[in-house]
């Protein structure tokens, strides 16, 4: 319940979670962040078995910071270790802590772990703490009486200070840590960073069948697991939920009992593309150089040895703007060569290579704004690239020669770059991505050109079909001529669908 404090009452208790057994969340109900639950059972052991750690003279944490993108698990990761150790589970927004009135946010701090003191062990849940825990003296409050500062001191000296006990562990979720004040993550606060990244194919897999143990199939959850997560590179845990719920409600507006891989598929569709535009209609004219662009991306993709190979492509309009999109294997490599991303600069243009190369010049001009926009990010992106590190820190093994040695950090906030070097080095920055860019378009035309007939083949294939699948390509370009030298993830994954097609 909530208790007045002055004003309306604006400095109430946090509510406890709802105690139903049923609402509980365990390890079990957690998949595709196996390291990071590995960190996490230790707090769980604790408080399970809390006189182990005192008979041998250790002492647990006292907080852990989940960090990683939005949607990835990281609250409920915090649900299921109260749930696993079966322990009161206090949890509250960082924003909830910050009103007007100056003191309110320390007040509802103090009032958060005298509650949690009451019933420890216990877990507080923090998310979204950079609201109350961001670096002091930045900003618009810069002189240490602001209700910001006063409620994040209140914080610090809840989590280690005089008379604190080590019977509540106060974990929290943020996407950037770096703009956390750093008494927070010093020793006997926060002194674990647990990652909790996107999960790959494995996890993928292992998140869908959790989630699809709960809907009614035409066939088995593993069936299903193992395709849906080949085709959703880079979704987290709340876009694989989402996945499975959107299935379920198609199922039911077309009138069936049982989800299939179509109304899966459909869901997907939507969540990446959105909205198919059944009533948009386009001219032949348009349909053909929208064709002819996705295949162009696509056979340059099969023929490039570093491209990444395609999974689907679709010319069906969807969202505000697309009029097709296409998904690829995503390529894994946590090292990138300069042959890598040559193929994949490559693969990106091979749209308008397409294009110029098989359509009059005023046929490819509908389609080329898009390709302008392409081209551009594709600059900046080698900008990036010359510079020795792109913003999600993939290091590269190569820089220009031209340019020699050096890197040009740019700051993490914002889309505005700067400019830490000379005129002369731009110019040299310039004339590198242009040679680049001239040498990859270049290389994609001349390809375009041999394999002109599987390009027309590919492109009247997506005229009549509007969807394209792997197996799809694979009966017009055969085998890839490009053979791994150790498996990938995706081998059992995308199998599957080549069986599928076998005959018998």
């Amino acid at each position: 319940m909530q208790d007045g404090f002055g004003f309306c009452g604006i400095g109430g208790a946090v509510k406890k979670l709802d105690n139903n057994p049923e609402n509980k969340v365990f390890f079990k109900d957690v998949a595709g962040c196996d390291e990071a639950m590995q960190k996490i059972m230790e707090f769980a052991h604790f408080l399970k078995n809390p006189k182990k750690y005192e008979e041998i003279g250790a002492k647990i944490p006292k907080g852990a910071l989940f960090v990683g993108p939005p949607g990835a698990g990281k609250t409920l990761l915090a649900k299921a270790t109260a749930g696993e150790s079966r322990v009161p589970f206090l949890s509250i927004s960082g924003s909830e802590f910050v009103e007007m009135f100056v003191g309110v946010g320390a007040s509802r701090v103090r009032k958060l772990f005298q509650e949690a003191r009451k019933c420890e062990p216990s877990i507080i849940f923090i998310d979204e703490i950079d609201s109350i825990g961001g670096a002091r003296g930045h900003g618009k409050f810069t002189d240490g009486n602001s209700e910001h500062e006063t409620t994040l001191n209140q914080l610090l000296v809840e989590m280690d200070g005089f008379g604190t006990t080590s019977g509540v562990i106060v974990l929290a979720a943020i996407n950037r840590p770096d703009i956390l004040d750093k008494a927070l993550l010093r020793p006997s606060r926060f002194d674990r960073q647990i990652e909790i990244d996107k999960p790959d194919i494995k996890g993928r897999d292992q998140i869908f069948q959790i989630y699809l143990k709960k809907i009614k199939l035409d066939s088995s959850p593993t069936y299903f697991s193992q395709r849906l997560a080949a085709l959703t590179p880079g979704f987290a845990g709340a876009g694989i939920a989402k996945v499975c719920n959107e299935a379920a409600v198609i199922a039911i507006t077309n009138d069936r009992t049982y989800v299939t891989m179509e109304h899966f598929e459909a869901a997907i569709d939507w969540i990446i593309g959105g909205l198919e535009k059944k009533n948009k209609v386009m001219r032949k004219l348009e349909c053909r150089t929208v064709a002819y662009h996705e295949a162009g991306h696509g056979v340059a993709g099969w023929f490039l040895e570093y491209a990444e190979p395609l999974l689907k492509v679709t010319i069906a309009p969807r969202g505000t703007a697309a009029l097709g999109f296409a998904q690829y294997i995503p390529n894994e490599n946590l090292l990138m060569t300069k042959e890598q991303l040559f193929d994949i600069t490559c693969m990106t243009l091979g749209g308008r290579a397409s294009e110029l190369s098989l359509h009059p010049a005023d046929l490819a001009l509908l389609y080329g704004k898009e390709n302008i926009i392409i081209i551009g990010s594709l600059i900046y992106y080698m900008y990036i690239f010359c510079w020795g590190r792109s913003r999600l820190g993939l290091r590269m093994t190569w820089r220009s020669e031209k340019v020699g040695l050096l890197s040009f950090p740019q700051k993490d906030e914002g889309y505005e770059r700067t400019q830490p070097y000379s005129n002369r080095t731009e110019e040299i920055i310039d004339k590198e991505v242009r040679d680049w860019v001239t040498k990859a378009y270049d290389r994609t035309l001349e390809l375009i050109e041999e394999k002109r007939e599987q390009v027309v083949k590919i492109a009247e294939l997506l005229l009549e079909r509007e969807v394209l699948h792997k197996h799809d390509l694979l009966k017009v370009l055969g085998e890839r001529p490009f053979k791994s030298s150790e498996p990938t993830n995706y081998d059992p994954f995308t199998k599957g669908f080549q069986e599928e097609q076998q005959p018998g």
